[in-house]
């Protein structure tokens, strides 16, 4: 299948309902060549197809496996600091919270191995530069949780995440505030453990 069927499958889709967002994923897991595809599409900023894109790669890493975008890491990676549209940065947002969870979870999982410092580093950069722009609740949530979690393994993370909750996003609002305290306890349970 090609770029064009895709296409025209995010095209039918009239809104994100989760009976719709499930019928594109499945059409896409049902034929693989499209996930590469998907990934791109993702990343064509200007395009506004691009958000419908975006929700069925999110809805794919959420309810099917997060193991379907590694191997379009570094696409993946690359393509988040051009991301504008809301709908493609918070969906893109809550992709970078699974994948920091599935890296920093006990066991092993294919996420480790394909995961690279470069990824990481990337995510890093763009997560604080979500957190200090005028981004959505929901992607400053998901950011302080994935920074915090890559951050046990990057040592100056945690400075600096705390000290943007403290000064900057914990006085944003409700959905704001309720996260970045819980980030804070997480970050004082980690510094004394």
């Amino acid at each position: 299948m090609s770029i064009d069927f895709l296409i025209s499958v995010l095209q039918s889709i009239e809104n994100p309902k989760k009976i719709n967002r499930n019928k594109a994923a499945i059409i896409v897991l049902e034929q693989p060549e499209l996930f590469k595809h998907l990934v791109d599409l993702t990343f064509r900023v200007d395009d506004k197809l691009s958000i419908k894109a975006a929700w069925i790669l999110e809805w794919i890493c959420t309810h099917y496996s997060i193991d379907y975008i590694l191997p379009y890491l570094t696409t993946f990676t690359n393509g988040l600091p051009n991301l504008y549209l809301d709908g493609a940065v918070r969906t893109s947002a809550k992709i970078c919270e699974h994948l920091a969870h599935a890296y920093s979870n006990k066991e092993d999982n294919k996420t480790k191995q394909f995961l690279i410092d470069n990824h990481i580093n990337q995510i890093i950069e763009v997560g604080f530069d979500w957190l200090l722009t005028d981004k959505k609740i929901a992607v400053k949530a998901y950011t302080m949780t994935s920074l915090f979690l890559f951050g046990k393994y990057r040592d100056w993370v945690h400075t600096e995440l705390e000290h943007i909750i403290r000064t900057k996003v914990i006085h944003e609002g409700k959905g704001c505030t309720a996260r970045g305290k819980k980030v804070l306890e997480l970050l004082e349970k980690h510094r004394l453990s």
